[in-house]
Parts: structure tokens; C-alpha cells; sequence
């Protein structure tokens, strides 16, 4: 295996990836053919210059030099990306639009998630969409379209893949990061982060030792007078991660690599927008999540002719929420302790294995073929729950058909049901390429895949059993299956005159597994299940740089074709049970433009740019319409699809001043966009300006002094629930934050 290295030198996308570089030398840009970044896209190591794909790296680098420690502060300054940012743990990016909600998708994710090539998502409704810390971290990829050629489901969009610097054999090496600061609004408490990293080789160029720890809180600042807290979303997060490296010889290589992360968040993150800051609820929304992934990997060279690599991963994750319910439900009561609340207990269990040959050296043609497997196992345990249900059920029969609060609310219980399901997800896949010339290069791939899924769903007696009106003192239960096969095939262009400019083409697909509705039996006209839906992908893209590196562009133009859609809808007031159907189509179209200019060796310009129309091409019918509504017809806009997103950054950097200080300053645009089907509220059109100042002391400290959303814009994110006057509405930016951060390393 070739050790990655961050060097002078950044790729093209990288330039127009980045939001800030802090290393002096960085500024300058050189294109040194030995300073490359080498990303894994195609499950090889490449450089990012040369690939034929949509694809930006953020390398550990830059994600310190702008203080990132979330997916919220980098992944939205990347083109044709936005963030979900509404429950911490299962928030969701967003590549190219291809998203049904602002809210989260009920079924699989429309993005992929990897950590070192590992699936860390499961089909289905999302347990825990882990937000991997950026301490320690060699990169992170972020590929736009789909990518089920190579990675299977879950990439209707694209993926995130975070690559974690594992145990190095070569050298001792060490690392720490601090932080503190204030947020506003966050009553006094303030923000920290501590975060520590030790690499110890075992046995000199052959076996290694990585360790990193880290735990990071973030204040709360939006206020709850119905439980009495001031600043009561406080957030905590915490991991370890460990790393051994085997090197068996010259030729084979063992990695086993084990990443374990929790987080707590006392209330919920959305509020009322009404009323800003303020989410009145009579009872906490606490959550908690964790995940731990352990992976095997051996890489084997085959001589001059391939390299062998198998990965096999198990991953097991959790998550507790608790929602409260401002409304009358039995009792009548909607304050304290008396009013109804929610509990979902879920966790899940994930395993794959996957083996792959590719061929190696040079020569006109280029192979790679290989298998994988996967399977999921979760449960899932949710109960809605309101105090003295049953006793006032048993004082008041009349009112609900006769039965008593033993039958109805078992345990204050209205209702609950309990699922548990397998899915299973086997391909073969595979990419050739030939260059009948040295400029261009044709690569024509896919992927076999056989999926199968099996669901059981007891749904319990409760108060809202046969929703609405009707009461239901008996369980039932009920099982669904559902297997799938397909293809979904891959072709490329490329031509690359010289090693600063390339021309590439592109026709690619991707698709999502099906699901089930543990709510069908609640609301008429909802189907038990729902099928895979599918994107058909055509993009043409220019990568181009000076030979000096000052000057660098990427720009490609993509349209996105979405069949048999996944829409995550919800029925009416007061339960608000969500459930998704397969209905109409999609057509989205954009064109992503990333800019970078070093005027100088003091003052660098980055810039990315992305214009994107996605709308309804085919009417999406609303099943359950008791609003009158029918359906949304063709034209209508998916869900937080904004025109236009901006990122820009200007950096200062005085090279020759001593501790090389370096100024910036960063800003971001998001427009205008519906955050659900039905138009009723938007989200977007603020502008968000970050500076930072950093300086170097000695040789191994580096501090900073930063100041996010400076201006203290309100921003809105996501309000899937804005219909409702009762409950808490949607998510906003995080207002002005303030603080001082060190980086030490050897």
C-alpha cells in the first residue's frame, strides 16, 4: 500500500473544495507532480486530478484550519451539497437535491455513509447517521451522483466517505486539539472540545499502534419555559478510536481498525418560528445515539499483476429518543408531567464483507472486479405514553366504547408498536477501462445486486388503535417480504490532453432499497410496504489548471432523472404518523462550479458555486387527503431544492511574518426553498459570514481565534411540522459563536 501523503501541492478539486488553507507554503499552490492528494473513489488510490468523477477532498489539513469538528461546518461549503441539519445523529446531507423531506427520509438514506470504505448506514429507516469527528482524520471524499455502480444502495445522490489516519509503523507521532467558547443565548455555559491523538510503532516498519480520544460539548441556546431551562438543547459528543497495522512482509498488509462515538443531546434543536429561541414543550426531547464499527482489511499485492484487498466490518448502533406531545390526547392534559409523550428505542446490527481485484501498474487497460455482502438486523420499539390515561379511560367508559384502561392504555400506553426486520443486499460488480490512446480512456462498469428484506410489525392496543375515532384493544401483527435484483450500469469519457486539463462524460445510476410502514395500520389507503425507487444520472464536467497552480476551475454540468420516488409524507393532526409511498418522478438540473485564484502569495480566492432545478415530473398523489389536497402536481419543487448555493473564502496569509499569521474570512449563501412538497414554508436565503485568525507558536502550537456566523443571521433550516400552530416548527442556524482553539503536534 502507498502512504498518503498532504503536501504542497492541491488537486483541483481539492483547491476548489477547501474553504481555508493555514500553511504558508499551501498558499502559494506549486503543481509539483510528486504533491498530490490521493483519494479512493474508484477503490483505488488515484489522484484526485486525474478522476473522471464529481469529487471534492477535504483533506485533515483544511478541516482544522477552519475549525471544523461536524458535518454542519464544512460538508455545505462543497457544490451541490446541503445539510439536513435537524436531529443530531441522524441529520442528513443532501447531494444534488435528490431528497423528498428537510426533515429525514423514513427509508434508507439518499446518501451513502462510509468510514474507511465501511457502510456505517443501514437500509431502512436510519438508526444513527454517525457524524464522524474530524480530529485525526486523513480526508474526507464527497462524491456527487450516484455510485451504485461500485457501492450498491444508498447512493441516489452520492456519498460521504471519511478516510481515518490508522496506526503508522514508520515514525511516533502525537496530536492534541482544544476548545473553548460561547454561543449566543447559551445562558452562561460555554462550548469545549478536548481531543488527543498518540501513533506508537510496536515494531519498527512493521507494526503500529493508533489511539485517539475525544469529547466535545456544545451550549445550548434556545430557551424552554415549559420545563423551566434556559438553553436547554445542550449537546454532547465522545468517541475513541483505535488503529494496528501489520505490514507481513513487503507485499501484504493488515489493518484492523475499531471506532466507537456517542452522543446526548438534552432537547431538541427545533423550535417554534414564531418565536425565535424559544420551544415551549411541556417535557424534554432528550436523544442519544451511538455507534461502534470494528473493520479487518488485508491488502495483498499479487505480484506486478493486481492487489487484492478484502474488508470485512461489523457495526452495532443505538438510539433513544423522546418526543413530547402537546395535545389532549385522553386525559385532556397538555402541561407537565400529565402530558403525552413518546418514547423509540431502537438499535441495529450490521455486518458486511466485501472482496475485490484490481489490476495494477500502468498500460492501456485498467480491471477491477469484486463482491459484497451485507447484512442488517434492527429493532425498533415505539410507544406513546400519557399519565393517569387509564384512569381516566375507566372513570369514563361511555366516552370510549365501553373498554376499560387495562385494554386501551395498558401501562398509560395510547399506543406502540414493535418492528423487527432483516435486510440483505449481495452484488457483484465491476469497471474496465481502455485507452486506445493516451489522452483518452473509456470505462464501462456495474453492479448485479440481489436484495431481500423481511419485516415483522405488532402494532398494541391502545387509545389510538384504529386511528381515527375508533378504539382498538387487540394487537395485530403482520409480516412483509420483499426481494429485488437489477443492474445499474456505468459509463465514462474521459480525455485528458495534458496533465492540467481534462474533459469527462458520464452516464451513471443508482438506486435505494424498499421498506415498510409500521403506521399502515393506523391510516387508511396506506400500503403495508414500498418499493426501491432508482436515478438515472448524465453529466459532462471540466477540470482545468495552470501549469503554476495559481489559477484552477472545475465546473460540471449533470441532469438527474428520479423514478418511482420514496416520499415520506405524514397524516393529519394530532399524531402526525408518517408513512411513504412510491409515486411520481423527478427531473433535477444543475450545473456545480468550484473557482480558486492564489493572487499572491499573501492572498488566495476560493469559490463554489451551484445553480440546481429540481422539480415533480410526474403528479405525486397525497394518499391519505383529508386536507382536500390530491396530490402535488407536475412542476412542484422538492423539498429544500434551493436555486442557488455559494460558498466563497478569502485567506491572508503572511508567510514570512514570524508564526506565518494567517486572516480569514468566509461566507455562505443558501436561497430560497420549499421545506416540503406542500409549499407552507421556506427555507434558506440568508447569507452567513465566519472569520478566523490563526498564528503559529513555536513549532508544534498553532492557536485560533474564531468568530462563526458573525453577524448573528436567523436562518432557517428545515420546518417540516410549519403546518401546525402546536408544535415546535423547524431548525435554525446556530447563532453567533464565539471562541479560541489550539492544535499541537510533533
Amino acid at each position: 500500500m502507498k502512504t498518503i501523503t498532504h503536501v504542497k501541492s492541491v488537486s483541483l478539486a481539492a483547491l476548489a473544495a477547501a474553504t481555508l488553507l493555514s500553511a504558508p507554503a499551501m498558499a502559494q499552490a506549486p503543481a509539483e507532480d510528486s504533491d498530490t492528494i490521493i483519494v479512493t473513489a474508484g477503490k483505488r488510490d488515484e489522484d484526485i486530478r486525474q478522476v473522471a468523477l464529481s469529487i471534492s477532498a477535504v483533506t485533515g489539513d483544511q478541516l482544522k484550519a477552519m475549525n471544523a469538528n461536524s458535518l454542519s461546518d464544512y460538508i455545505t461549503r462543497l457544490p451541490g451539497v446541503v445539510f439536513n441539519d435537524y436531529q443530531p445523529g441522524i441529520s442528513e446531507v443532501v447531494i444534488r437535491g435528490v431528497a423528498a423531506t428537510t426533515y429525514h427520509e423514513q427509508g434508507q438514506t439518499t446518501v451513502g455513509y462510509y468510514l474507511n470504505e465501511v457502510p456505517i448506514v443501514e437500509p431502512g429507516f436510519p438508526i444513527g447517521i454517525p457524524d464522524v469527528d474530524t480530529f485525526d482524520l486523513q480526508r474526507v471524499e464527497v462524491l456527487r451522483g450516484p455510485q451504485g455502480t461500485l457501492f450498491g444502495s444508498s447512493t441516489l445522490g452520492g456519498l460521504v466517505n471519511y478516510v481515518a489516519n490508522v496506526a503508522d509503523a514508520s515514525k511516533i507521532d502525537a496530536a492534541a486539539s482544544g476548545l473553548i467558547g460561547t454561543t449566543k443565548n447559551a445562558s452562561g455555559e460555554l462550548n469545549y472540545a478536548a481531543k488527543a491523538m498518540i501513533n506508537v510503532p510496536l515494531v519498527q516498519d512493521q507494526l503500529a499502534l493508533r489511539l485517539v480520544a475525544m469529547q466535545r460539548s456544545d451550549a445550548g441556546y434556545l430557551d424552554n419555559p415549559g420545563i423551566g431551562v434556559n438553553g436547554s438543547n445542550d449537546f454532547r459528543s465522545r468517541g475513541l478510536r483505535g488503529s494496528i497495522v501489520a505490514h507481513l512482509g513487503e507485499t501484504t498488509k493488515v489493518t484492523f481498525l475499531s471506532s466507537y462515538q456517542d452522543s446526548k443531546l438534552d432537547d431538541q434543536t427545533y423550535l417554534d418560528l414564531k418565536n425565535p429561541y424559544i420551544r415551549d414543550l411541556p417535557r424534554a426531547e432528550t436523544q442519544k445515539t451511538d455507534f461502534w464499527m470494528s473493520s479487518l482489511r488485508l491488502d495483498q499485492e499479487i505480484g506486478d499483476i493486481a492487489n487484492l484487498t478484502v474488508l470485512g466490518s461489523i457495526t452495532k448502533k443505538n438510539n433513544t429518543t423522546v418526543f413530547s406531545y402537546p395535545y389532549a390526547y385522553v386525559t385532556g392534559v397538555t402541561t407537565g408531567d400529565g402530558a403525552a409523550y413518546s418514547v423509540g428505542d431502537a438499535d441495529a446490527l450490521i455486518k458486511t464483507v466485501e472482496a475485490r481485484l484490481a489490476s495494477a501498474g500502468e498500460g492501456p487497460f485498467k480491471w477491477l472486479v469484486g463482491i459484497s455482502y451485507m447484512q442488517a438486523k434492527k429493532n425498533s420499539y415505539d410507544q406513546i405514553f400519557q399519565s393517569g390515561a387509564g384512569a381516566f379511560i375507566d372513570a369514563n367508559p361511555d366516552l370510549f366504547g365501553g373498554y376499560s384502561g387495562a385494554q386501551l392504555t395498558p401501562g398509560d400506553r395510547l399506543y406502540g408498536y414493535y418492528t423487527t426486520s432483516t435486510n440483505e443486499d449481495f452484488g457483484i460488480f465491476g469497471e474496465l477501462s481502455f485507452k486506445p490512446i493516451e489522452q483518452f480512456e473509456i470505462t464501462v462498469g456495474g453492479r448485479y445486486f440481489d436484495t431481500t428484506a423481511k419485516a415483522d410489525v405488532l402494532n398494541q392496543a391502545g387509545a389510538l388503535g384504529g386511528y381515527p375515532g375508533g378504539y382498538t384493544p387487540t394487537d395485530s401483527s403482520g409480516s412483509v417480504n420483499q426481494k429485488e435484483d437489477g443492474f445499474t450500469p456505468k459509463v465514462t469519457l474521459a480525455y485528458r490532453p495534458s496533465k492540467n486539463l481534462m474533459a469527462y462524460a458520464t452516464y451513471s445510476e443508482g438506486f435505494r432499497v424498499g421498506g415498510i410502514n409500521p403506521n399502515a395500520g393506523l391510516l387508511p389507503s396506506i400500503p403495508q410496504a414500498y418499493e426501491s425507487d432508482k436515478v438515472k444520472n448524465y453529466e459532462a464536467g471540466i477540470k482545468a489548471q495552470t501549469p503554476d497552480g495559481r489559477f484552477a476551475i472545475d465546473l460540471t454540468g449533470f441532469q438527474i432523472d428520479w423514478d418511482n420516488i420514496q416520499a415520506r409524507l405524514f397524516g393529519p393532526a394530532p399524531s402526525y404518523f408518517s408513512y411513504v409511498v412510491n409515486a411520481g418522478g423527478a427531473r433535477i438540473k444543475g450545473v456545480e462550479f468550484s473557482g480558486t485564484v492564489n493572487v499572491n502569495r499573501m492572498v488566495r480566492f476560493s469559490s463554489n458555486v451551484t445553480w440546481q432545478d429540481a422539480k415533480i415530473t410526474t403528479f405525486l398523489p397525497y394518499p391519505f387527503d383529508a386536507a382536500g389536497l390530491g396530490g402535488y402536481p407536475k412542476g412542484t419543487t422538492l423539498p429544500g431544492s434551493s436555486k442557488w448555493s455559494i460558498s466563497n473564502n478569502l485567506t491572508l496569509t503572511f508567510a514570512d511574518v514570524s508564526g506565518a499569521p494567517t486572516f480569514d474570512v468566509a461566507h455562505r449563501y443558501l436561497s430560497s426553498a420549499p421545506t416540503s412538497f406542500d409549499d407552507v414554508s421556506r427555507r434558506g436565503d440568508f447569507n452567513v459570514f465566519d472569520l478566523r485568525a490563526s498564528v503559529g507558536v513555536g513549532e508544534k502550537v498553532r492557536l485560533m481565534a474564531f468568530a462563526n456566523n458573525v453577524f448573528d443571521k436567523y436562518g432557517v433550516l428545515n420546518a417540516p411540522f410549519a403546518n401546525d400552530a402546536f408544535v415546535p416548527q423547524g431548525s435554525i442556524i446556530r447563532p453567533r459563536t464565539i471562541g479560541l482553539r489550539f492544535d499541537w503536534g510533533l
